[in-house]
């Protein structure tokens, strides 16, 4: 194996390796360091990737060398510390995006370029197949599908390059990477509905795989490898169409994993456990203009915009994007202002209807960026700060209903917890 990833992390600094290869994702030129209220800290926790030059020792590569170790990731919050008797709680946003694939719409680092601007982190549910070639889909065996099967298709090898670009940046910025698993199977016999928890465990094996020989599958030996242990930094996902859940959680409890993001229709309320692992579901939102409330994810919006169509009459554009917008801002309204439960908001890098729902989360975060007590963070974050927080808390910012404030007051409510 040729030791160019070595020689230039080493050379220039991950950080400095990012920003002047990062090929088909930005410059990474725009990156703030997260401080504030926007990240949930004061001073962030600096490490590989903010210009420092890195030792031998401090860069490991992993097997093939499609990962490396490098250290503590960078652009993280300082830790969380639990609520003080009486205290506020924060206002929690986490904005996530399922495939997080980079393939030519340039809306990947459009997001990352937000996020910078506005000390915000977000989670990527990385689907494994985006980093497959498709001359070598045969190694791919998706549970009960065709060998080679996947009905979210697989990336041209430009742009896997681009993708692993964006996920350096990513990872350096101080997101997260999660897993959105491979094949997206939503239908029929085959689909993620039907798995067993054999069939999840056999799907996250070959989803690892994928992020972590690369190198191997691509024969790309002249690109860095990512800058973190995917054993390590995968610790939940969003299952394709949210099916499967009941299945799957056995198996992310045996792994190790600390939540999932995978329950439908959830409810504007603080979340709890299953099996062990934080349940942070999309939620219902209130609709402008409707009666009823709208999942908060932007296909499901699209659903109920124009029936399915991505691609429905200009004419209908402005509007529906205004409505989109505002089913984001009122869903973050009536949290903020009442029960502070956390809002999740869930993506996809499409341009459908015109790119009507990426400008709808755009204008989405810079609303919301820099409110008091506001955090935009990803769910890794959100989880480090669940796990310290006193059980009693927690379970008195449960019993808020939807749109419910706290009787006397923050100070009384939760003095008394």
């Amino acid at each position: 194996m040729r030791d160019i990833s070595r020689r230039s992390l080493l050379g220039a600094g991950i950080g400095a390796a990012a920003a002047m290869g990062i090929t088909g994702c930005g410059s990474g030129d725009a990156k703030h360091e997260k401080s504030g209220d926007g990240a949930g800290g004061k001073t962030p926790e600096k490490g590989p990737g903010d210009g420092a030059q890195l030792s031998r020792e401090q860069v490991r590569l992993i097997g093939d060398g499609s990962t490396a170790h490098t250290g503590k990731q960078p652009n993280q919050p300082p830790a969380p510390e639990p609520l003080e008797p009486g205290q506020t709680p924060p206002q929690f946003v986490i904005f996530s995006w399922d495939g997080a694939g980079e393939v030519g719409n340039g809306l990947f680092p459009r997001f990352l370029d937000l996020a910078d601007e506005h000390n915000a982190a977000m989670t990527f549910f990385l689907s494994g197949v985006y980093l497959l070639p498709e001359s070598k889909k045969s190694l791919y065996r998706p549970p009960n599908n065709p060998v080679g099967a996947s009905d979210i298709g697989y990336l041209t090898d430009g742009h896997i390059k681009d993708t692993l670009a964006c996920v350096r940046r990513a990872w350096l910025a101080g997101h997260e990477i999660g897993t959105h698993f491979n094949g997206h199977f939503c239908a029929g016999a085959g689909s993620v509905g039907n798995w067993t928890s054999a069939d999840w465990e056999n799907e996250i094996e070959q989803a690892m795989s994928f992020v972590m020989k690369w190198r191997t599958n691509g024969g790309w030996q002249d690109l860095d490898p990512l800058p973190f242990d995917y054993r390590e930094e995968l610790i939940g996902g969003r299952t394709p169409c949210l099916l499967g859940q009941d299945r799957l959680l056995p198996t992310a409890k045996k792994l190790g994993w600390r939540y999932d993001a995978s329950s439908p229709g959830g409810r504007q309320v603080w979340p709890g456990k299953r099996l062990g692992l934080w349940d942070l579901p999309l939620q219902q939102i209130p609709f402008p203009g409707r009666s009823f409330e709208v999942l908060s994810m932007d296909y499901n919006i699209l659903v109920n915009q124009s029936q399915n169509s991505t691609q429905a009459p200009p004419a209908n554009h402005p509007g529906w994007r205004k409505q989109a917008t505002g089913a984001y801002l009122e869903g973050f309204r009536r949290a903020y202002e009442t029960n502070r439960a956390p809002l999740f908001i869930g993506n996809h890098f499409e341009q459908w209807n015109g790119g009507i729902y990426m400008d709808a989360v755009e204008e989405a975060v810079k609303r919301m960026a820099g409110k008091k007590d506001v955090r935009l963070v990803s769910f890794r974050q959100f989880c480090d700060w669940l796990d310290v927080q006193d059980p009693k808390v927690l379970a008195r910012l449960r019993a808020l209903d939807v749109g419910q404030s706290p009787v006397g007051g923050w100070k009384t409510f939760l003095k008394a917890a």
